[in-house]
């Protein structure tokens, strides 16, 4: 294999998963009688670029099907976050009801919701019917289509070229980086702003994130390999934002390459971050498997423990990154009876590869368990203050990543 970007062979593994179904594959009870496939799930680094990838094995079309489960409406601290970016790129950029503005992977409109109630001209491309559809029901102009440079030509031939193009965790899902990113380019008014939200590599490093990686992402994004792509297809990230969002993730402006807004510091802080954090150092990733084994060992000795002493343990949060934790440590309903989850499109399934059921969170207070697992940690804050009523029969709230962490 060939790295994604700059086509140098791939010879360092970063993280190897073993296999895995694709995370947000969800089952129905009819597939339970079925195979499923299951794909290898390793991540390789380039020396060359430093871009970490996963390996070439499922397709884009396999994994962004019609039944795709994730919508993005589910979390209210995600729709809050949607709400601030909007008001503040109204105002930053000054748009008004002369200026476009597209969303790549819109999802079920969100985001561009809050763009259609100002009066803003706006786009979403989404390639997953069961969102877009969802996006479409409240107004929402949506094109069902996957983002790549040959659509963005053809959309700017029609008039459609954006003031602002944004797209939220839709980076690291993109199978061709080079096509995707020069469609952003060539779907970019001179002086338009691109703004580009991904989970950022460095904190998935330091914070023992391995439970993002899923056949989805195909990419795992530092600002220094950003920077070098962006640069590629004629454009420049000129400025960036820390987020706290999914664990720590970064939010790039892009333009034009020779658009004459000046690069803020904040670039080069980040990328000297990076570096001081040894992310062009192989060393840095080849001790990143032991942390990853780590965290799966002392998921199963609480998992355990708890059965032996008859403690019963529930999980909240059908979440991608909770397929891949579940499935890399071996955890089946045995251990863990039951997930509830607040998105009714997952309600009544099964989650892929353990087979633990989906309930309606509701299912909490009739089982009552002593613990309750957090599959997406990122929400924690979010999660234990909407159940807070679990505490009311003794139960605690826990947390895999970093580390295991039983919370008061």
């Amino acid at each position: 294999m060939s790295c994604r970007h700059c086509k140098a062979p791939l010879e360092h593994v970063f993280l190897d998963l073993g296999f895995a179904p694709p995370s947000n594959a969800y089952l129905c009870k009819s597939d339970l009688r079925r195979p499923e496939t299951w794909y290898p799930l390793k991540l390789f680094v380039c020396d060359k670029c430093w871009l970490v990838q996963t390996e070439d094995y499922a397709r884009a079309d396999e994994l962004f099907n019609a039944d795709y489960a994730y919508f993005s409406s589910t979390s209210t601290s995600w729709l809050l976050h949607a709400r601030n970016y909007v008001q503040a790129m109204r105002q930053r950029l000054a748009l008004d009801g002369s200026s476009f503005v597209v969303e790549i992977a819109s999802n079920d409109g969100y985001l561009l919701k809050n763009f259609v109630a100002a009066g803003i001209p706006c786009l979403g491309i989404e390639p997953t019917r069961s969102t877009a559809a969802v996006a479409m029901a409240q107004g929402i102009p949506v094109l069902e289509a996957f983002f790549g440079a040959k659509l963005a030509g053809e959309l700017a031939a029609r008039g459609q070229a954006a003031d602002l193009v944004l797209g939220n965790n839709v980076y690291a899902h993109v199978p061709d980086i080079n096509d995707f990113t020069a469609g952003l380019k060539g779907i970019l008014k001179p002086g338009g702003t691109i703004t580009l939200e991904f989970p950022h590599l460095l904190q998935l490093i330091r914070n023992v994130q391995f439970d993002t990686v899923y056949h989805e992402h195909f990419s795992y994004l530092s600002l220094q390999t950003v920077s070098r792509i962006f640069e590629r297809c004629g454009l420049r990230v000129w400025n960036v934002e820390e987020l706290a969002t999914h664990g720590g993730s970064l939010r790039v402006f892009g333009c034009h390459g020779d658009d004459p807004r000046a690069t803020q510091e904040a670039v080069g802080r980040v990328i000297d971050d990076e570096l001081q954090a040894g992310l062009r150092n192989l060393e840095t990733y080849r001790r990143f498997q032991a942390q990853a084994e780590l965290v799966k060992l002392q998921l199963l000795d609480f998992l355990v423990a708890a059965k032996r002493e008859g403690r019963k343990v529930g999980a909240y949060g059908a979440a991608a990154k909770g397929n891949t934790l579940l499935n890399f440590s071996g955890i089946r309903s045995d251990l863990l009876p039951m997930v509830c989850d607040a998105a009714p499109s997952k309600q009544g399934k099964y989650l892929p590869g353990s087979h633990i059921p989906i309930l309606h969170p509701e299912a909490l207070r009739e089982f009552r368990p002593d613990h309750v697992l957090v599959l997406p940690w990122n929400i924690i804050d979010e999660v234990s203050v909407q159940h807070a009523y679990v505490k009311d029969w003794g139960g605690k709230f826990v947390t895999a990543i970093p580390l295991l962490n039983i919370l008061a």
